[in-house]
C-alpha cells in the first residue's frame, strides 16, 4: 500500500496557524499579569546594564558602588557649599512686603521675641528697627528690596564710625537666618549694641 502524499503548509500558512493557536483563550490566561512583565522587563534592562558597567570597572560590583559613594559625597559637599549663593535674593531681603512699621514698634516686636526666647526672630526685628532709623534719620532712602549686607554696606560708606558695628550685625543675621547658626542671647546683643550706637551717632546728611 502506498503512503499517503503530506502536504507541507508554507510559511505565511505556518505563520498564520502559529497565531491563531497562540490566540487561543488557554495561552493568554497562562501569561504573567502585564505589571509583572514589565517589572521583570525593567529589572533585566537594569542587570545588563550594572553587569557592562561592572565589566569596565576595577573591583567589579564592590568597586562600582565605592565610585557611586563617592560622587555622592562629591555632590554633598558641592551643595552645602553653594547653598548660600543659591539662595534667591528675595529671600535675602531683610523686610517682607506688607504694612511699613516704624523704628520703634519694629523695637517692641524684638524685645517681645527675646522675652519669650524667639532669639532669631528677635535678631530680625532689631535689625530692622536699625535700618528703620536710618531711613527715618535720612541717612537711607525707603527700598523694601535692601539686604543686611546692603544695609552695611551703604550706611557704613555714609557713616564710617558705623561700619564696623553695622557689618558684625550684618554677619550676626545672615549666619542666623541663612547659615543655620542657632540665635541665642549673646547674638541678640550684638544687635541691641549696633541699635544703641546708631541712635547715639549724630547722622548728617550730606
Amino acid at each position: 500500500m502506498l503512503p499517503l502524499a503530506i502536504s507541507l503548509p508554507g510559511p505565511d500558512e505556518a505563520r498564520q496557524a502559529a497565531r491563531q493557536e497562540l490566540a487561543k483563550p488557554a495561552y493568554e490566561k497562562a501569561k504573567p499579569p502585564l505589571t509583572y512583565r514589565v517589572i521583570t522587563w525593567v529589572l533585566n534592562k537594569l542587570s545588563e546594564l550594572l553587569d557592562k558597567a561592572t565589566a569596565s570597572v576595577p573591583g567589579g560590583r564592590v568597586g562600582l558602588l565605592l565610585i557611586a559613594l563617592l560622587v555622592l559625597a562629591l555632590l554633598a559637599v558641592v551643595v552645602v557649599r553653594l547653598r548660600p549663593a543659591l539662595r534667591s535674593q528675595r529671600s535675602e531681603q531683610l523686610f517682607d512686603a506688607g504694612r511699613v512699621l516704624t523704628a520703634d514698634s519694629h523695637r517692641r516686636r524684638a524685645e517681645q521675641a527675646a522675652a519669650r526666647g524667639d532669639y532669631a526672630e528677635a535678631v530680625r526685628e532689631r535689625l530692622r528697627a536699625v535700618v528703620r532709623e536710618l531711613e527715618q534719620r535720612g541717612l537711607l532712602d525707603m527700598r523694601p528690596g535692601r539686604t543686611a549686607d546692603e544695609v552695611a554696606r551703604e550706611a557704613g560708606t555714609a557713616v564710617p564710625t558705623l561700619a564696623e558695628p553695622l557689618r558684625r550685625g550684618a554677619t550676626v543675621f545672615d549666619e542666623v537666618w541663612y547659615g543655620g547658626r542657632t540665635a541665642d542671647a549673646s547674638s541678640y546683643a550684638v544687635l541691641v549694641e549696633l541699635d544703641r550706637q546708631v541712635t547715639a551717632t549724630r547722622l548728617v546728611v550730606a
